[in-house]
């Protein structure tokens, strides 16, 4: 036998084409009158919607007709709404059950049988419809709830986006040099990570116990599988070899690490050449802040740009590419 369980969950009452048919097939199953209303008991009818019926036959049996009395109380049933669901769930469920039809009448035999046959395949066509209905509002749902996710994610970017462009507003009205060195590095490396770029915080080495801080990297970033030190500089005056020397002897003394400038001034001449010289060993990009700034503004592929100045570098030993803004 199917389960029958999941149509009747949410129809309130029978319909009439059910209603009909247990109408019909109630007083066949039930060879007395009295059987009729301990098949209504046995379902979990109350003895209050039963006792008139109980009454009547007692006085008067033969206005008793059991077609009649299964009309109304299926009828009062009905109009119990969602408070009667599990009566006549139950109802429902010991007639689709049925299986012994030589307790009945011996003319009633048949057609029991024949309406029974009909009300197992109404039931499992209302359940077929009901699953199909329960699994297209959980698709709905899961659609609506994936639909949710991405708007969050975005409003999300969004947010974030907006935020780092503030950031980098922030950074020119700031006249401390030390709070502004320390929060174009913060932008800068969540920016880096908005673009999808692996990026870690400023790294400060130390030496002896007495020594202090003997080497500070501005941050490391990931670039086709290669990890770049990048160096961040906010000078007035073009970035000189001076500046340029102390990151390059911190690249050379990692073996596989590339370098990254970054610098609010120009770069001069000598300093870029130095720049050149060291790609005969080394990956050296140099870049200009406005560059990640405009980049950011028209929200350009700043992973992009990062891979073609690399390629300038390591193909036509160009440090300085500067990407068309």
């Amino acid at each position: 036998m199917e389960n029958i369980g999941y149509s009747l969950d949410i129809i309130f009452q029978y319909p009439p084409d059910l209603l009909g048919l247990l109408t019909e097939v109630l007083p066949r199953l039930c060879k007395t009158k009295k059987d009729l209303l301990l098949f209504f008991q046995g379902a979990g009818v109350s003895h209050g919607l039963l006792s008139p019926y109980e009454a009547l036959l007692k006085t008067k049996r033969e206005s008793f007709k059991k077609h009649i009395v299964t009309q109304e109380i299926l009828k009062k049933l009905n109009e119990l709404g969602e408070r009667s669901l599990r009566k006549r769930r139950e109802l429902l469920k010991r007639v689709t059950e049925f299986q012994d039809f030589s307790v009945c009448w011996e003319p009633d035999q048949a057609p029991a049988r024949g309406l029974v046959a009909q009300i197992r395949e109404l039931v499992n066509v209302k359940d077929s419809f009901t699953r199909i209905n329960l699994e297209r509002e959980y698709e709905r749902k899961q659609r609506l709830a994936e639909e949710t996710r991405k708007a969050e994610v975005l409003r999300k970017r969004q947010q974030e986006f907006q935020e780092i462009k503030q950031g980098f507003f922030a950074l020119f009205g700031e006249p401390n040099p030390y709070k502004r060195g320390k929060a174009v590095e913060a932008v800068l490396n969540r920016y880096f990570k908005y673009c999808g770029i692996s990026v870690s915080e400023a790294i400060t080495l130390k030496g002896d116990a007495g020594s202090g801080i003997i080497e500070q990297i501005d941050g490391v970033v990931q670039i086709r599988g290669q990890l770049f030190l990048v160096e961040v500089k906010w000078e007035q005056e073009a970035l000189g070899r001076d500046k340029v020397a102390s990151h390059l002897v911190r690249v050379f003394s990692r073996g596989l690490a590339g370098g990254i400038f970054i610098s609010y001034s120009d770069y001069s001449a000598p300093a870029i050449l130095d720049c050149k010289e060291a790609l005969r060993d080394k990956v050296i990009i140099l870049c200009k802040l406005d560059e990640f700034f405009h980049a950011l503004e028209r929200e350009m592929d700043l992973i992009k740009i990062l891979h073609d100045k690399i390629d300038a570098a390591v193909i036509h030993k160009n440090p300085l590419l500067s990407p068309t803004l």
